[in-house]
């Protein structure tokens, strides 16, 4: 069996570490799961590595389910949780009762995650009420950049981190399990992890979080562009696979491949 919400909670009470990383496809998931991995996210952050967009605003909710699938066929052992995309959610706590029904049951994951503090609280609430394991999200939240005004920092200054606290534990009054905190300094990831008894799960939100996430494309150093401040580079695994590649072509042109232990008789 997977690890379980309740699993969560004592990996925080005991100082264990949550490793989370995300993953989009049967090859990615399994890749995680042979690692140990504790949880595995399928992000909309598909929209920009698997997709090459520019922001995540355009992933549909049909995408995701479809990538879920794919990642949960491989995870039996590990738990699993899928973002909701935008405008899934937004409309109406009914309107993402639906969809985040429909990603647990047509996808098989075990928990959904929401972009969003105060303002979707009663949202998260809905969904717990009724059986749906829920992550938040706050601090820099992709869906949001149009509002936010790109990808930025979040919790410079006092009231940025009180609304940070505030949002936390919103979040966690209405239910949710677990909150990512993303782009914000350690000393405001640290005030929400001191109001907060739920797990936190940090991606470029400093030491003092439950936990971590990164991209898989990230971490294994898949990406041809720099990477954000908070990545860090685990493998060049695209350096190692373009060589490859080149190697194969230059075997096939060659003649060298295929050759005799390649070929059947």
């Amino acid at each position: 069996m997977p690890k379980g919400i309740e699993d969560f909670i004592k990996m925080k009470l005991s100082g264990e570490k949550i490793a989370m990383i995300t993953a989009y496809d049967y090859v990615q998931a399994g890749i995680a799961a042979e690692a140990g991995v504790d949880i595995v996210l399928i992000g909309d952050s598909l929209a920009t590595t698997v997709q090459g967009k520019e922001n995540t605003i355009s992933v549909t909710l049909e995408e995701m389910i479809y990538h879920a699938k794919m990642v949960k066929r491989a995870l039996k052992e590990v738990f699993t949780a899928c973002d909701m995309p935008f405008m899934s959610y937004q409309v109406s706590a009914e309107q993402a009762l639906t969809n985040a029904g429909a990603i647990l049951k047509e996808s098989g994951v075990n928990a959904v995650k929401i972009e969003g503090g105060k303002t979707v609280a009663g949202t998260v609430k809905r969904l717990t009420d009724n059986g749906i394991p829920v992550i938040g999200h706050i601090g820099l939240m992709p869906q949001f950049i149009n509002v936010l005004g790109g990808y930025k920092v979040q919790g410079k200054i006092e009231p940025q981190i009180e609304k940070l606290v505030e949002d936390a534990k919103a979040l966690e009054d209405a239910g949710a399990f677990m909150i990512v905190l993303e782009a914000m300094p350690e000393e405001a990831a640290l005030s929400v992890q001191n109001n907060i008894s739920i797990p936190t799960i940090g991606i470029g939100a400093g030491r003092h979080t439950d936990g971590q996430v990164l991209v898989f494309y990230d971490a294994v150093g898949m990406l041809p562009q720099k990477p954000p401040k908070f990545v860090k580079k685990f493998a060049d695994s695209r350096s190692a696979l373009i060589n490859a590649l080149k190697t194969y072509g230059e075997e096939v042109k060659s003649g060298a491949f295929p050759s005799e232990e390649n070929i059947y008789r």
